[in-house]
């Protein structure tokens, strides 16, 4: 609401008034889970290459940085277009201000972005020699400069975990927001890349020896394990803030974000968590590869509960 205008400088004072309803929904929910997916699979995916010859998991170093460079490149898009006027993104690049963690985030996450691509086109010339033919020069300089990729490797590495946990950094900025407390969510944050990125993986660990699956199996359980126990110990025991109780209200109160957060668990957590258990002896690539469907969808409902209940209590 206009309060008055200023005729001498244009300037237009209002009064602030609270926003009724959810302001970040489903893109910020679809950017968050896209990301976990773009810097999980890296994560992942260095601990695969540490551990096992490049002959054992080649297709690895093409696969990996494929997924990461359209799970980013979606997470930029929603970014982009859950923006009022996406044309000031301009402005974080031109007129940054390094205090802020939107800009640092944006910064980090296009180079981080940019670092993929030419580990992809370096893996996908290794992989495929006959690819876009001998005439082409990106993929001949590719395949001259394939020692290039371990070089930039654990860059891409240091960069993903930031990359990851900066959203957390923003929701924890924002005012009347308890349950969106920085430290939680910043491990949260680091849950989720590890469940997504192993999940990714396990998508496509089909012609994978059969130990470098059952490692998957495990960070996968592990992962689902850590973060359905910080997901239970919010949900219990958050008595001690009285505006993180009354948040919490209209998931304990029953409803659609009752049963959206508790079929997340039971869908993305507690399932996946018996199946890549029993997957570690049994090494059912079937069994496995739908624990992986399920941690990805559950994860995505889970941070969509968790994204818009906080947005529901009223301000005033």
């Amino acid at each position: 609401m206009v309060e008055n205008t200023i005729h001498a400088t244009q300037a237009v004072v209002t009064l602030d008034i609270a926003l009724p309803g959810i302001i970040w929904g489903w893109m910020i929910t679809l950017n968050m889970w896209a990301k976990s997916i773009g810097t999980g699979v890296v994560m992942v995916g260095a601990y695969l290459l540490y551990k096992y010859k490049k002959e054992e998991v080649s297709s690895l170093r093409w696969i990996m940085p494929l997924i990461s460079f359209i799970a980013l490149n979606v997470f930029l898009l929603f970014t982009l277009v859950d923006l009022h006027q996406p044309y000031r993104m301009v402005n974080i690049f031109l007129h940054p201000h390094w205090t802020s963690a939107i800009t640092v985030g944006a910064w980090m996450a296009s180079l981080f972005t940019l670092l993929m691509t030419i580990l992809m086109v370096i893996g996908a010339a290794d992989a495929f020699p006959g690819l876009g033919g001998k005439k082409c020069k990106i993929t001949a300089l590719a395949r001259n400069n394939s020692g290039l990729y371990e070089k930039l490797f654990p860059f891409v590495v240091f960069l993903a975990i930031p990359v990851t946990m900066y959203t957390a950094i923003i929701m924890a900025e924002s005012s009347a927001r308890e349950l969106w407390q920085a430290p939680t969510e910043m491990i949260q944050m680091l849950l989720a890349a590890l469940m997504a990125g192993s999940a990714a993986l396990i998508l496509s660990s089909g012609s994978w020896d059969k130990e470098v699956r059952k490692d998957l199996s495990l960070v996968l359980m592990v992962a689902v394990f850590a973060s359905f126990l910080m997901y239970m110990g919010e949900y219990f025991f958050s008595f001690k803030s009285s505006e993180a109780e009354a948040t919490l209200a209209y998931v304990h109160a029953g409803g659609e974000f009752n049963v959206e957060f508790w079929f997340g668990m039971v869908l993305g957590f507690i399932v996946p968590f018996f199946l890549a258990a029993s997957t570690i002896k049994s090494d059912n690539t079937t069994l496995l590869r739908f624990a992986a469907i399920l941690t990805l969808v559950g994860l995505y409902l889970a941070k969509d509960v968790w994204l818009k209940i906080p947005q529901m209590l009223p301000l005033s």
